[in-house]
């Protein structure tokens, strides 16, 4: 346990921000999980759902939940996975 105030407040913060991640985390899981799906199935709407996907791999790099080279690695295996559905 803090005893410090400052360290009370930085404990609350600390709190916050990984309920913060946790959210980006478990959408960011679900729209990853929802392509891989949209893509296997060759469904119509696998462009735009790819498309957002993406978008919410960069936000989450750019807010630090994830790490750029992660986005990285998980952008390039679903443009991978897109582009031989079309094949």
């Amino acid at each position: 346990m803090p005893n410090t105030a400052s360290a009370k407040k930085e404990l609350r913060k600390a709190g916050k921000r990984k309920q913060r991640s946790l959210k980006i985390e478990n959408n960011l899981k679900n729209l990853i999980k929802d392509s891989r799906r949209a893509i296997e199935a060759k469904k119509a709407d696998a462009k735009e759902l790819l498309a957002k996907t993406l978008k919410a791999l960069d936000k989450a790099a750019s807010k630090g939940v994830i790490k750029k080279n992660a986005r990285d690695r998980k952008k390039s295996r679903l443009h991978k996975k897109f582009n031989q559905s079309l094949k």
